[in-house]
């Protein structure tokens, strides 16, 4: 599985921790999250963020066995990870694993400790799966599952019996898309755009199902978050052959001011994977 994106998932992570320890601590997580989204410098991102891996691990490490009241600390610790493995490891392909497989056990301890009937559904079938999800209205917890779980896809993508899980990660975020098409600022539809874009229609893949999904992340974010229209570029214009449409979108991405509210860190690093997308096409297309 190629890359995803996570770092919308930062500000969420940050804020996840709110609970830990009183309204004091909830403004600063909060406030750091906004800090950390409307970051120019990716790099300084990068060279603080592990000290709140940190802390979180500690904090985890602390905790009463089986209090519930621990989940949104797991949530937010893997989350947090996901997004580091996936934006920040520097092609470190080892590291990536270590962290993104972290997330996904933290997600799954915290989906045990809040949802029982979920937790006993990870390891069924796809069928048994999908229909216990389609019951649960847990948006935020649904979301935090799929966002570790793909990130845990990506950097296993050479397990197939991991990426034999792809459907119930599909359907994970088709239910999060049904119960707020706007959760998260359109990212689940990013999600859903790679997933169908993976492979030619010829193959199984859905690329105009995935451009749609693409398409409609741009809308909810009102264009703001350059990293879809990267995305759109790199997974549906390459898998089609489109290279009119390639280039199109990632110079539109070069050109546009980065900064906006919530996305200026995500069109930072969109603007730098474009630069790099638009290069390489010349020799892919």
């Amino acid at each position: 599985m190629k890359k995803i994106a996570l770092v919308l998932l930062v500000a969420v992570a940050l804020s996840g921790c709110a609970s830990i320890v009183g309204k004091a601590t909830d403004s600063f997580a909060k406030n750091l999250g906004n800090a950390v989204l409307n970051s120019e410098d990716p790099a300084t991102v990068r060279d603080g963020l592990p000290a709140y891996l940190l802390l979180l691990d500690g904090l985890i490490a602390g905790q009463e066995p089986g209090d519930k009241s621990n989940a949104g600390v797991l949530l937010a610790a893997a989350q947090l990870n996901g997004a580091y493995a996936g934006n920040f490891t520097q092609g470190d392909a080892v590291r990536a694993k270590r962290l993104s497989n972290k997330s996904l056990d933290y997600a799954r301890a915290a989906v045990c400790l809040s949802d029982s009937e979920l937790c006993l559904a990870l390891d069924k079938d796809i069928d048994a799966f999908i229909a216990v999800v389609n019951k649960d209205e847990n948006t935020a917890l649904l979301y935090a599952l799929a966002s570790s779980w793909a990130g845990f896809l990506q950097s296993n993508s050479e397990d197939w019996g991991a990426i034999a899980d792809l459907p119930k990660v599909d359907a994970l975020l088709m239910r999060v898309v049904a119960l707020d098409a706007n959760h998260e600022r359109g990212l689940p539809y990013v999600y859903l755009g790679v997933i169908n874009s993976l492979r030619p229609e010829a193959l199984g893949g859905k690329p105009e199902v995935g451009r749609a999904y693409f398409e409609k992340a741009i809308s909810i974010s009102e264009g703001k978050n350059l990293y879809a229209k990267t995305a759109l570029a790199q997974y549906y214009a390459r898998l089609v052959f489109n290279q009119e449409l390639h280039d199109q979108l990632l110079n539109e991405v070069i050109n546009a001011n980065p900064k906006a509210n919530g996305y200026t860190l995500i069109n930072t690093l969109a603007q730098d994977q474009a630069k790099q997308l638009l290069a390489s096409g010349k020799d892919y297309f």
